[in-house]
This record gives structure tokens, C-alpha cells and sequence, in this order.
């Protein structure tokens, strides 16, 4: 019943944001690539049964979200290249909504992954767009902050696909790619120019929480994943508050 009735508010409600420049598009891109990994660690924590920070709200608050800025996006921009990306992700999101709406299963997760991986791809590609339109240093490093935005849920939602069971060879490769790539993004970004003390405090906390997926991605019997959901939403908003602080910096 509870899915019938998010379907009913899907055709009921419109929300709206309004982008105000090519770097707020570019951040606004961003989160729709983390979006389609949060989604999916929704769905696993609803499957196993695990309510801690109730996912079952947060999925039908992004999937509002994830489709309120992708018209966003789409309207915004008058290149016609990124017209056809987000064109592209309008189409890959229409089956994969429709999935979500229905109670998560075993059954379904696989199939589910691999559509929101083609929607991940979809989605960095227009990102990427906006960040080139940019023209500006600051696009690229706003490109780079949204992706640990990213990264801090696709680690978070394989290993909860692990701890519900899931086996899958190519999921241990991708928490390693995930996390290496997380690991050489945050360097970089401590490093850039563009860096206030605002921002430094806040990659030294990212920082800290990353250890914790070093940590719990080592061990193979046991699994806590309350804590991965609690410390992948601490990166996530301390991720978000560094990229809104890169959004500010005046053309570099």
C-alpha cells in the first residue's frame, strides 16, 4: 500500500529548484550521481529489514529529488550536447522508477544495480558537461567534491549488498576502485589552491570518517551497517558543505 501511495504522490506533487549559474548546474549534476548510489543503499537497508534512519523515507525523498533536478538541469541549459545527456538520463530513469516503487527483493537488486550503474554513467557524463562549460578551474574542482558526494554512498551500498548477501565478484572490485579513487580525489583536494580554512577543517573530518570503510571493508564476517550508513551520511553532508563552499569562490 505504501508504494501505491508514493506512485499516487509522484503524479500529484512538482517540486522545483532554480539553478542560478553553470557552477550551481554543476553541483546540482553532481548530486544525481550520488543520488543513484544513495538509492540503492535505501533499497538494501529496506530489504534486510534495517529501518535505522528510517531509508525508507530518505529513498522516496530522493527519487522526488533525483527527478525534480533533472528538469531542472534539462530546462536550464541551451547545449544541445548536454540537452541530449539529460535527455538520456530521462530515459534510463523511467524503468528504473518504476522498480523502486515496488517492495525491495532479493529478486530485483541485481537488475537494479546494474540500471542505476548505466544511470551513474549517464549522469557523470552530463556533470562533466556542465563542468567544461564552466570554463573555470573552480568547475572542475566542483566536479571532483560532488563525486566523494558520490563515492561516500557507492561504498556505503556495496557493502550493503554484501551484508544482505549479495555475491558478486565484480562488487569487490568496484569497493576498491571506489575507495582508491576516493582516497586520490580527497589528496587532491587538500592540496587545491582554492582551499579556505572552512574547507581544510571539513576534508580533515572526511578524512576521518573514510577510515572507518578502510577499516570494516577488511573484515569478511561481520558487518555493521548502521555504522557504514551513519559515517557514509556524515562524508556525504560534510561533502556537500565543502562543494557549496566551492560553488561561492568567485571566478578563478
Amino acid at each position: 500500500m505504501r508504494y501505491l501511495l508514493l506512485l499516487f504522490l509522484f503524479y500529484t506533487f512538482s517540486f522545483s529548484i532554480e539553478i542560478q549559474s553553470l557552477k550551481h548546474a554543476v553541483d546540482v549534476a553532481g548530486k544525481q550521481r550520488m543520488y543513484t548510489q544513495r538509492m540503492l543503499k535505501d533499497y538494501v537497508m529496506i530489504g534486510m529489514g534495517n529501518s535505522f534512519a528510517q531509508p525508507d523515507k530518505d529513498l522516496e525523498s530522493i527519487m522526488h529529488e533525483f527527478e525534480d533536478h533533472l528538469d531542472a538541469l534539462h530546462h536550464f541549459t541551451k547545449n544541445k550536447e548536454i540537452v541530449q545527456s539529460t535527455t538520456k538520463v530521462k530515459k534510463l530513469w523511467i524503468s528504473i522508477k518504476k522498480t523502486l516503487l515496488l517492495k525491495p527483493s532479493k529478486k530485483y537488486v541485481s537488475k537494479l544495480q546494474d540500471d542505476l550503474e548505466l544511470l551513474l554513467k549517464a549522469s557523470d557524463d552530463t556533470t562533466h558537461l556542465f563542468a567544461k562549460e564552466t570554463g573555470e578551474v573552480s568547475g572542475e574542482i566542483i566536479d571532483m567534491s560532488g563525486r566523494q558526494r558520490m563515492l561516500s554512498q557507492r561504498m556505503a551500498s556495496l557493502y550493503m549488498l554484501k551484508a544482505w548477501g549479495i555475491e558478486n565478484p565484480k562488487n569487490e572490485e568496484k569497493m576498491e576502485q571506489s575507495m582508491a579513487l576516493f582516497k586520490t580525489s580527497l589528496e587532491t583536494l587538500k592540496a587545491s589552491k582554492l582551499n579556505t580554512k572552512e574547507i581544510t577543517a571539513l576534508l580533515l573530518s572526511v578524512e576521518q570518517s573514510f577510515t572507518f570503510f578502510e577499516m570494516m571493508n577488511k573484515s569478511s564476517s561481520s558487518f555493521i551497517p548502521t555504522l557504514i550508513y551513519k559515517k557514509s551520511n556524515d562524508i556525504l553532508e560534510n561533502m556537500n558543505k565543502t562543494t557549496n563552499y566551492y560553488v561561492n569562490i568567485k571566478n578563478q
